[in-house]
């Protein structure tokens, strides 16, 4: 058995707590995830709809593009929700003014009442999932795994830090 094999790795101290901060950052995420995804489709949205919904009520209007890259999205991915929200009287495209080709995702009346009644409720659902934590711990937590996500971002793909 040389040194590089996955078990070596396993047992190496920087690599074991990387790998033990990974499973417990992802087993938080999906407990809480799941529990937003149950609280949005009780109003008939995927997680996803709801996000487009939610980004358009705080920023307004946006462009197609610029919605994609908050979501985090393909472009096929977000011009589908928008059309699945447009389908349902929740959004809809709008033309720009200055550019012939580009097109603004919006919210309808109905869309911006919806979102205005149930963002609230989604709210605490987070509040509540987080409460397993102090203010001061939320706090810290969110400072860390900023400066995680700042360092991953930073790193070129496929090498180690």
């Amino acid at each position: 058995m040389t040194d590089e094999t996955p078990r070596a790795l396993a047992h190496d101290r920087r690599t074991a707590s990387a790998l033990r901060l990974w499973v417990v950052l992802a087993r938080a995420y999906g407990g809480i995830a799941e529990r937003t995804s149950r609280h949005v489709a009780g109003h008939g949205l995927t997680p996803a709809e709801f996000g487009v919904l939610e980004a358009l009520y705080h920023k307004g209007p946006m462009l197609v593009g610029e919605l994609q890259r908050k979501l985090l999205v393909s472009s096929g991915g977000t011009t589908y929700l928008v059309d699945r929200l447009a389908e349902r009287g929740l959004a809809e495209r709008r033309a720009c003014p200055t550019d012939r080709r580009a097109r603004y995702a919006a919210l309808t009346v109905r869309g911006e009442q919806l979102i205005e009644r149930i963002f609230p409720e989604h709210a605490a659902v987070i509040a509540d999932a987080m409460a397993g934590l102090t203010e001061e711990k939320k706090r810290h937590a969110a400072a860390l795994l900023r400066e995680l996500g700042l360092h991953a971002a930073a790193q070129k793909e496929g090498t180690a830090a």
